[in-house]
């Protein structure tokens, strides 16, 4: 006898009237939506860049500037650290990617490598008296490169957020390479300068001991001009950065006199750094410096204590908001440089749209029209739990926020035949069992007890190629494999529990006189 424990009608019907919440959001009006009660989900599916246009950037990570600053930080650490202890030295300079200097009395090389040995547990220290040579080893290298790449994608993917850019697909390219995908973005000029600017920002003392228009810097210090009207400003600042980036906790784009300018809070510690150099250096112009740049260099008229500061340069509204947005999720490590840009207009995307529409409200039909011809009312039940099917995959991307991309939807196309296939597998059993002389009641039982096994075997399989795309693929084809196996999952519940539950009503009354396929 077929039966259906009460536990499992709950459970179907628990399923499907969840599953009718979640795609609710996605057929009614944006209006509407924002008026169904609190506990009500809000999700939507959001498109991919090819279903309703956007920006697509492909950007390299400039690790070799980024080899040049770590090693030029080593340098400035390594003549802190010998001045501090004394240490005489000459001819201090970077070779071939190392820190190379002589030292004045060969037997402080002994000191001078215990120094050195202090800065970085992977720096390479070797001696050939009076030569010193500095470097990192090659597994750290390989190591830090891996890091800064993948900090360039955290960094990357913060600014986006912070612009309330949906969903934006950010992935690694080969080594050293990051591919951005935005969609909806109607502005991919102000999404390029947001993500290509490094916003490294820092505060540094400017060197009075010379004039502006001097040719060489003295030691420990460097010439940088200005930014936008003050480009041709030239100042002397000194290389050692007093308080960084690094140590901001907030910033937020506010007005100062009329003029929008850019407010910033420290943390504690960058707060005691900035009050002590305030303190330190009263009637001394600080360098503002972002991104090599100077901002501003404004006489310290007196100590700043409150751990804040205000950044004013001549920004427009937009720049102080941009940068704000930029100082929030921190510089990036390296430059990052557009290798390549496209941009996919939305009519493209709607195009895309309609044909996917019609491919599977084409498909459904003739699906549908089938399985009423060659099975009868079991065919019908077979169709209703194909339509609950599309409803769980929506829902089902709904809740995961998944992006729907051209590939998804022909993952959805794929599953809508499959879907059938378990019905099918069923009532092809049922029918051997009524020939073979068992009644209505026995051979449904037997039917869908028998055919189980081989539903899991080949839905199984198929799952197994799905999970291999999307470990394996990327982009497009990730895309196509999720939607392809929660159309397995879901094709498995819907024939299993669903057209079950339907049959079982059917023979509970009292049509089991005669098998209608």
């Amino acid at each position: 006898m077929v039966v259906f424990p009460r536990w499992k009608i709950f459970v179907v019907c628990a399923v499907l009237l969840t599953s009718v919440a979640f795609v609710l959001p996605n057929v009614l009006p944006q209006s509407a939506v924002g008026k169904l009660p609190d506990w009500m989900p809000e999700r939507r599916v959001n498109l991919g860049l090819d279903l309703q246009g956007g920006a697509s950037l492909l950007m390299e990570v400039d690790l070799a500037f980024a080899a040049e600053e770590r090693i030029g930080s080593v340098l400035e650490s390594v003549r802190e650290r010998l001045r501090s202890a004394r240490i005489g030295y000459q001819n201090l300079s970077i070779v071939d990617e190392q820190v190379v200097f002589d030292l004045r009395n060969p037997e402080d090389s002994a000191g001078a490598r215990t120094l050195l040995a202090q800065l970085s547990p992977d720096l390479l220290i070797s001696v050939d008296s009076p030569r010193v040579f500095a470097s990192f080893s090659e597994n750290s290298t390989l190591q830090w490169r891996a890091r800064l790449v993948e900090q360039s994608i955290e960094i990357t993917r913060a600014r986006l957020d912070e612009t309330g850019t949906r969903e934006p697909a950010i992935q690694r390219q080969g080594e050293d390479r990051i591919l951005i995908q935005v969609p909806g973005e109607r502005n991919p000029e102000r999404i390029k300068k947001i993500i290509g600017r490094t916003a490294k920002l820092n505060f540094r003392m400017v060197d009075q001991s010379v004039t502006p228009d001097v040719l060489r810097p003295p030691a420990g210090s460097e010439i940088l001009t200005g930014q936008g009207a003050d480009s041709q400003q030239r100042y002397v600042i000194k290389k050692r950065v007093l308080v960084s980036g690094e140590n901001l906790s907030d910033a937020q784009a506010t007005y100062q006199d009329g003029q929008p300018v850019v407010s910033i809070t420290f943390d504690a510690t960058g707060g005691k750094r900035f009050a002590d150099a305030t303190l330190a250096n009263v009637g001394r112009p600080f360098a503002i410096v972002l991104d090599g740049k100077v901002i501003s260099a404004p006489v310290i008229r007196s100590a700043i204590l409150g751990g804040s500061a205000i950044i004013s340069g001549g920004f427009t509204v937009e720049d102080a908001t941009d940068l704000a947005i930029l100082l929030r999720a921190g510089a990036l490590p390296a430059p990052l440089t557009v290798l390549e840009e496209r941009s996919v207009g939305p009519g493209l995307g709607a195009d895309s749209v309609l044909a996917g529409q019609i491919a599977a409200a084409l498909g459904l039909v003739l699906l549908v029209v089938f399985m009423a011809g060659a099975y009868g009312i079991f065919g019908m039940m077979a169709n209703l739990a194909l339509i609950s099917n599309l409803v769980l995959i929506f829902a089902a991307l709904s809740a995961l926020q998944a992006t729907l991309t051209l590939p998804g939807i022909a993952g959805i196309i794929l599953t809508i035949g499959m879907a059938v296939d378990a019905n099918v597998l069923i009532f092809e059993r049922i029918r051997e069992e009524v020939r073979q002389g068992q009644s209505v009641t026995a051979a449904i039982d037997n039917g869908y007890r028998r055919a189980v096994t081989t539903i899991l075997d080949s839905n199984i399989t198929t799952l197994i190629a799905a999970f291999l795309l999307f470990q394996f693929g990327t982009g497009p084809i990730k895309g196509f494999a999720v939607t392809l196996t929660i159309g397995i999952l879901t094709s498995m519940f819907t024939a299993i529990m669903l057209t079950r539950l339907l049959v079982t009503l059917w023979l509970r009354r009292g049509r089991s006189g005669s098998l209608p396929i």
